[in-house]
């Protein structure tokens, strides 16, 4: 069963849709209606209709007295205009006539294609009535709504003298060239919507490196000698020196989004799609572009990349609100426009990611051989693809919505452009998620990040270097390797864990191993910066070694990795229908964990992979569970594990989570930030517990 936080979360969410209805009084509502479409409740609770009914005679969904749009009683004689569409459908007719003012002809309940739609004449002022319906709300969006109301008063081509050229009725140019420039900033000044938490950087990256014993005897060989390499991305901490007025600085980011928007996204997952969005545009700056692509049958280009100035928000919030869902599902279409806008672009923002979120199965490339083989990759433009060659490094954040989607395309979507899939399976969820995602691409601090190895002792070599889903270089002597990284959030950290075979040497008491350093990009110079100081890994080498101490900091990443290959085959067995198999290796691992130095240490990261494990073995109790949610609960795991990036699966992004060993400071706060719009501040004693707790989460303590 949900619980009550979801169930609030829902009812509300629907209540902060982007469209914002104009309601009308009882008394006058009768003069707004054209003649087809004059609806008024009575006080016998009867309403009368204009509209033919439909021959089949279904019953509506608001048969309970709830409104399909907004989810809140509906009854006649309490002051609402009731429309009962020739489907037999009925809504508010304040909720209706909003969606279908944008050119939406169709029911959102059972699709039917309507001949005769609503009506309603704009109005200066919006009924006290509407107040009432969202009464629990009122505070929180005021200031949403009242952006949304200027935006929706304004002629629907022209918004603050500047024309949309690029709205799905309308021909897209054939080269994507119409992006707005960037200005003379070469950082991004915060507004008043930005976040208070955006910070300059002020120190450089941090290299750790631990090994697995602190010393081996010198007359004892060791193979497979485990070395930690700890990085943490640089902290943003608030200057006044930060800009001219005070406020922080960033890099900017050009975001593009591509958007589900076929025949099943009818209803609450469009209105909620849309909440999720207007949470967006109002989190970026004047100095970050954005552009949306919406696709079902086929794929358009709704808006075109422009800055989130004050202007450039209500133009992209109004054609986010222009959405309406028709069609199938053509997945590689939407992210082929959405890489051309990144392609065609004539400016370009230091920072550059596609946000991709689907409810369903591509039916036009992948599924449309399904005996063929499935070419996942196939979907993702070459031009995006990781390790293409051309430069262009645009990694697709996918989102999996509702439990429908084609979980294994979106992971491969992520992994084929070096992005991470997350699975919304509370499709109220889906405005945190987002929150999660655009907190770590608002906090870019480190780009094109490289991380060297090299072995010092001359009779050392390389074995392994684990690294998840990081492209790795080993030279032909296994003496020097490679890890390109790429960008880091603000406080993100990576840990990878390299292997040598260490040789008998008695000739001293001590032996160097290896030597690291690293290369990387300041977003903000875009200078080439490398670390003044290389960290060398020592061991010492006595004549016996007594009482050795295993490193937790090695143990928990051993426990890491470990729990990451259980779920990837656990995975293999289940796509085989070996559900029973698939639970074993899940099993087997937990139990493997339990007896490890760090879990008995009662380590934070290893109560949290047990405790997914153990959610994965649940989820594939059975074939139908597993194709529910199963599939892409495991999945978003190992996306999350094979980055070491926080991705969202199910509620995983609630502070009562213990998924979240990935999720940095900036995550947290626009996650905070978003679940506060939703349910309102947050406790004090809440915020000191989570404070409190928010370190020991980091460092898997």
């Amino acid at each position: 069963m949900r619980s009550k936080w979801e169930k609030m979360k829902l009812a509300i969410g629907m209540n902060m849709c982007v469209h914002t209805p104009k309601t009308m009084d009882h008394s006058t509502s009768s003069s707004s209606l054209n003649s087809a479409t004059a609806f008024s409740g009575d006080a016998s609770g009867h309403h009368s209709s204009g509209l033919r009914l439909s021959k089949s005679g279904s019953k509506s969904k608001s048969s309970k007295g709830t409104c399909a749009i907004c989810l809140t009683t509906m009854k006649p004689g309490h002051g609402h205009a009731i429309f009962t569409a020739e489907c037999s459908h009925t809504f508010h007719f304040h909720c209706i006539s909003s969606n279908v003012k944008h050119g939406n002809q169709i029911c959102p309940v059972c699709r039917a294609k309507w001949k005769e739609v609503p009506f309603q004449k704009p109005s200066s002022n919006v009924s006290g009535d509407m107040s009432r319906i969202n009464r629990g709300s009122s505070q929180r969006d005021d200031a949403f709504a009242t952006r949304l109301r200027r935006v929706s008063s304004q002629p629907a081509n022209n918004v603050g003298g500047r024309q949309i050229s690029s709205l799905p009725n309308v021909p897209e140019p054939a080269i994507f060239d119409d992006d707005e420039s960037l200005g003379q900033q070469t950082a991004t000044t915060h507004d008043q919507n930005e976040v208070e938490t955006n910070h300059n950087v002020i120190n450089t990256m941090e290299i750790q490196t631990y090994a697995e014993v602190s010393a081996v005897s010198k007359s004892a060989s060791h193979d497979n000698f485990a070395l930690l390499i700890h990085l943490k991305a640089p902290k943003r901490n608030i200057t006044e020196s930060s800009s001219p007025s005070g406020q922080n600085s960033r890099a900017p980011i050009d975001l593009v989004t591509v958007l589900d928007v076929s025949g099943s996204m009818a209803g609450t997952k469009l209105a909620l799609l849309k909440q999720a969005m207007s949470f967006v545009i109002q989190n970026l700056c004047s100095s970050d572009r954005l552009s949306v692509i919406a696709f079902s049958s086929t794929a358009h280009r709704i808006f075109p990349l422009q800055r989130m100035t004050d202007t450039g928000r209500q133009l992209a919030l109004q054609a986010v609100n222009s959405l309406s869902p028709n069609g199938g599902t053509n997945i590689a279409g939407g992210l082929t426009k959405g890489a051309k806008v990144f392609v065609d672009r004539r400016f370009k923002n230091p920072v550059g990611s596609i946000i991709l979120l689907s409810d369903g199965q591509d039916t036009y490339t992948v599924n449309s051989r399904p005996h063929s083989g499935t070419d996942y990759r196939s979907l993702v433009p070459y031009s995006i693809q990781r390790n293409n060659g051309v430069g262009l490094h645009i990694p697709v954040h996918a989102f999996g919505f509702g439990v429908d989607h084609d979980a294994t395309a979106m992971h491969s979507i992520a992994e084929i452009s070096a992005g991470t899939f997350s699975f919304i399976e509370a499709e109220d969820a889906i405005q945190d998620a987002f929150a999660q995602c655009i907190g770590g691409l608002l906090s870019v601090v480190v780009q094109e990040l490289q991380v060297e190895v090299v072995c010092v002792h001359p009779k050392l070599q390389l074995s392994s270097v684990k690294a998840g889903s990081y492209q790795t270089n080993l030279t032909a002597n296994a003496r020097i390797a490679s890890i390109k990284v790429g960008d880091l959030y603000a406080e993100e950290e990576r840990d990878f864990l390299v292997t040598v075979n260490v040789p008998v040497d008695k000739s001293s008491n001590e032996m160097s191993l290896l030597v690291v350093r690293s290369f990387y990009r300041d977003p903000m110079t875009k200078e080439m910066m490398g670390l003044e100081r290389t960290s060398e890994v020592k061991i010492q080498r006595p004549n016996v070694a007594r009482g050795q101490v295993v490193s937790i900091e090695v143990d928990r990443q051993r426990n890491r990795l470990r729990a990451a290959e259980a779920m990837a085959e656990a995975r293999v067995k289940a796509e085989r229908g070996d559900l029973s198999g698939a639970v074993s290796v899940l099993e087997n691992c937990r139990k493997a964990l339990s007896k490890t130095v760090s879990s008995k240490a009662g380590d934070r990261l290893c109560v949290a992979l047990s405790a997914e494990l153990k959610e994965m073995q649940q989820r594939m109790a059975n074939q139908r569970l597993y194709e529910h949610s199963g599939r892409a609960y495991v999945l978003s795991g190992l996306s999350s594990h094979s980055w070491q990036r926080a991705t969202a699966r199910g509620n995983s992004t609630e502070s009562n989570s213990l998924v979240q060993a990935y999720q940095t400071p900036s995550m947290v706060d626009m996650v905070t930030r978003s679940q506060t719009l939703i349910l309102g501040p947050p406790q004090p004693e809440n915020l000191l517990r989570t404070a409190k707790s928010f370190p020991a989460k980091q460092k898997g303590k």
